[in-house]
């Protein structure tokens, strides 16, 4: 009997990160397109939107920005924060409430079988790093206390990591807009020295004003609001790092599954907490 109701919580647990694996971060994405559509619609209706279109200005912003950044930062940091904007796209934090649920599955097993009996569990992990590292030291025999330093050491490192990407892309809004206002001036000076010629006014004109529009825009539509989206993504897998490594150490203590369970609660929002021994 107990063997069944661990397999029918690997099957679950299987379940779960298919699910995981399949699912994208909508509201980034849905967000980001919602926002140049609407722009977008707008220039349309208002008339010419090849007006809108302007290499030069492009140049100024986004070449100006990425050098500013470049300076501020080393280009690992800005490479690495490229990457993190990418599975921001795709990044799914797991909900707390299935990794305590998972947690405590693994505990009972443990606490059935014993921790080496962990070792098959391992594979099942495989998506989740942070819980198979803390599960393979528990296995492994390491004291609790070392597991505790290295998890907590590991959880910090990455929550550091992530505050720096957020980091860059708030510098990068912060000087996009300054990047629009040094075109606006490019943009004028080259008007005001072709006074003489009508034709040459038009297109310094666009520069002048494009510029502006296309750093507002990256700094308010796609910078700041992807620094936030990297802080609450951090947060919320933060949270999940904290059930893990909660888990981890009670799975080596080889405490009481059921008080494990009170544990994880203390730390989960109220709407997350579960009721697996109900």
């Amino acid at each position: 009997m107990a063997e069944a109701k661990i397999l029918a919580g690997r099957s679950v647990t299987t379940e779960m990160k298919t699910n995981a694996k399949s699912k994208v971060d909508r509201a980034t994405a849905l967000g980001l397109l919602c926002g140049f559509a609407m722009i977008t619609l707008a220039v349309i209706f208002g008339g010419s939107p090849a007006s809108f279109l302007n290499a030069p200005s492009l140049l100024i912003v986004l070449g100006g920005t990425l050098s500013v950044v470049t300076i501020c930062f080393s280009l690992g940091e800005v490479a690495n924060t490229v990457r993190a904007v990418a599975q921001a796209l795709f990044h799914n934090v797991r909900d707390p409430s299935d990794a305590a649920v998972q947690v405590l599955r693994l505990a009972e097993r443990a606490r059935q079988f014993g921790v080496l009996r962990l070792q098959q569990a391992l594979p099942e992990t495989e998506d989740h790093p942070y819980l198979q590292k803390g599960l393979a030291l528990a296995v492994d025999g390491i004291a609790t206390e070392t597991l505790e330093a290295i998890l907590v050491r590991d959880l910090h490192a990455t929550q550091q990591r992530h505050a720096a990407c957020a980091t860059v892309l708030r510098k990068a809004a912060e000087y996009a807009p300054a990047m629009g206002l040094i075109g606006t001036l490019i943009g004028l000076v080259q008007m005001l020295a072709n006074l003489d010629d009508p034709s040459a006014i038009g297109p310094s004109m666009a520069v002048a004003l494009l510029t502006t529009l296309y750093g507002a825009v990256l700094a308010n539509l796609v910078f700041s609001p992807l620094a936030t989206k990297l802080e609450r993504n951090s947060a919320a897998e933060a949270l999940v790092n904290q059930v893990y490594l909660l888990g981890a150490v009670s799975i080596g203590r080889q405490e009481n599954p059921r008080s494990l369970e009170i544990l994880l609660n203390s730390v989960l929002p109220p709407a997350k907490r579960v009721r697996h021994f109900d």
